[in-house]
């Protein structure tokens, strides 16, 4: 467990925002020091079930944020879908007693496989895999299982299917007010800033095989919710289809 004063600051983000009918979504920052300074944006998605919230690419918010979040209902689950996302799932573990629910990734500081003792900073209550009961109804994991980390996108039956995503599916359209200047020239230089994008950092260092991701368009979906970028609101799944097709190439 992470020692309560070693969790990272609530950054800057937006207001929390209604999707659809018990499904919100907010826009916050992640920054990072290696391999070079730079702050992007990142998003959070929070499904309430009842009086029960879960929270689904978890982002630390400040606290009129917090007070925000508390009036939508009880925090009492974390979903990380993502390998190399998880930094706040800590915070709410500790603030809220929530159950936190990770794909198979340790929480680690580095990028070495397998990650140094050292660098491990929390381990996740529930490892999860598309055989998982998870604490929604009407959803499931699809997994990416050659993805080193783990990786997964939650499905969502209502809605006529909406998808979670963590860093495989994303949509930057462009560079928000959320990125560094120096952040918004190597995106763009590397890639990042397209809509409706395949990850192109998850790509190169997870190294899915591509059978997996063109596997997504099995999926009965027509809204994405990522990690990274605008909600893509109707007719996802088309939207989708020429950058998944376009890696059989």
């Amino acid at each position: 467990m992470a020692k309560k004063d070693s969790y990272p600051k609530a950054l800057k983000h937006g207001e929390i925002r209604k999707i659809f009918e018990n499904i919100f979504f907010v826009t916050g920052t992640t920054a990072m020091k290696a391999p070079a300074p730079m702050k992007f944006s990142r998003n959070m998605t929070i499904i309430r079930e009842g009086e029960d919230l879960v929270l689904v690419n978890s982002v630390r918010l400040g606290e009129a944020g917090l007070a925000q979040l508390e009036t939508l209902g009880k925090i009492r689950h974390v979903v990380r879908l993502a390998g190399f996302h998880g930094m706040d799932d800590p915070f709410y573990k500790n603030r809220y007693k929530a159950k936190v629910w990770s794909v198979n990734a340790s929480y680690t500081t580095g990028f070495d496989d397998p990650p140094k003792p050292q660098d491990i900073y929390f381990d996740a209550d529930v490892i999860i895999d598309d055989s998982t009961p998870l604490p929604l109804a009407n959803s499931t994991l699809y997994e990416f299982k050659t993805s080193t980390p783990g990786e997964a996108l939650l499905h969502l039956q209502a809605n006529n299917g909406v998808v979670i995503s963590g860093d495989c599916l994303q949509n930057w359209s462009e560079a928000d007010k959320y990125f560094s200047w120096f952040s918004k020239i190597m995106m763009k230089k590397k890639g990042f800033i397209k809509p409706h994008n395949i990850g192109p950092g998850w790509l190169k260092i997870a190294a899915p095989e591509y059978q997996e991701i063109v596997n997504i368009l099995e999926l009965d979906f027509e809204h994405v919710l990522p990690a990274h970028g605008k909600p893509v609101i109707g007719g996802a799944k088309e939207s989708y289809r020429p950058v998944i097709n376009e890696k059989l190439v």
